[in-house]
């Protein structure tokens, strides 16, 4: 069913907390309905196509256009001795599709346990934790054109996933997506890459699904807000890319430093790094700051507006680029 509202406020629709208006506020539960409203739109690229609102910072104060699907539905497709295709609908939150998962025993996505958001927005910004990102088991995922209406299906070549990026993202606003398939493992191989997750899970003598997720939950929630209680939307940079030479600086500044290589003579460096030694774990400025335990994730204190939060999170960028001579780039997406 399609449900058409007007002057909709979106305050609980973004996990930021930002006060916005949607002018007009579609939600649907059907693709095929979906479909037929968009080809009826006499312009389609200004409707703003909003999932879960965990990772979106409204600035403008109003949208005149928002769809929100809310399809629904977690099923089998078909499986094999060692595999199971899953699909799942767009509007599943990404953490019940990670519980249903692991109750089953099909494995893959444990290691993104306790990610805001739904299923819908796990493809656009590849969402990745504690070694894993979802781009490795995600098959094809299901879209309606927003130029045309028409349904096209991505394989997972076709999504050009990337480091928290993928096509979606590139094109952003110009397809809807309405579900994803995913190819999972009926053998259970824990990725303990992550030192901290090896570290919460020593405590076992034998590791599980179950096991590995509530480690995962345990870790996560430490380290992060919830957001109903403080506004935020987890981490607001991506970790930069460093050629060899920056690294060897940063490394001279701090032997300890998290580096990761890339490729040939490029590396990752850790944005958390960054922030915390220009200076800005803990600050507060006005009604927003970063986290005292996380200073990746910007944290609205109460009222503030998305214009404060994008005021405050450039200064950190300018900071760190006049110390470092790296630019940090946003991860939300800005409205």
């Amino acid at each position: 069913m399609i449900n058409i509202r007007q002057e909709v406020p979106l305050f609980s629709y973004n996990t930021f907390g930002i006060p916005a208006t949607a002018s007009v506020f579609v939600e649907s539960d059907d693709a095929t309905e979906l479909a037929d409203f968009v080809r009826s739109l006499p312009d389609p690229s200004s409707a703003f196509l909003l999932g879960g609102g965990s990772n979106v910072l409204f600035v403008s104060n109003r949208c005149e256009l928002v769809i929100h699907p809310v399809i629904k539905g977690i099923e089998v497709t078909a499986e094999t001795g060692d595999d199971v295709w899953i699909r799942a609908g767009a509007g599943e939150g990404w953490d019940d599709f990670v519980s249903w998962c692991v109750a089953r025993n099909y494995a893959g996505v444990e290691n993104l346990s306790h990610i805001p958001g739904t299923v819908g927005a796990c493809p656009i910004q590849n969402i990745g934790a504690y070694g894993t990102e979802v781009k490795e088991t995600v098959e094809t995922v299901e879209t309606i054109e927003t130029a045309t209406g028409k349904t096209v299906t991505f394989n997972n070549q076709q999504c050009q996933f990337d480091y928290r990026d993928s096509f979606f993202k590139k094109h952003r606003g110009k397809y809807l997506i309405t579900a994803v398939q995913f190819k999972l493992s009926k053998r259970f191989e824990p990725n303990v890459k992550y030192a901290g997750l090896k570290t919460e899970l020593s405590r076992n003598t034998h590791v599980t699904m179950e096991n590995m997720r509530q480690a995962v939950i345990s870790i996560r929630s430490r380290k992060l807000p919830d957001s109903a209680e403080l506004g935020n939307a987890g981490s607001f940079f991506k970790n930069p890319t460093i050629n060899t030479a920056k690294s060897r600086e940063i490394n001279e500044l701090d032997p300890q430093a998290p580096l990761y290589p890339v490729s040939h003579g490029y590396w990752k460096m850790s944005a958390a790094w960054l922030i915390r030694h220009a200076g800005w774990k803990g600050m507060q400025d006005g009604n927003v700051g970063t986290h005292k335990r996380q200073p990746l994730v910007i944290v609205n204190y109460g009222g503030a507006t998305g214009k404060e939060v994008l005021d405050f999170a450039q200064k950190i960028i300018d900071s760190v680029d006049q110390k470092f001579g790296i630019r940090l780039d946003p991860e939300v997406n800005v409205v």
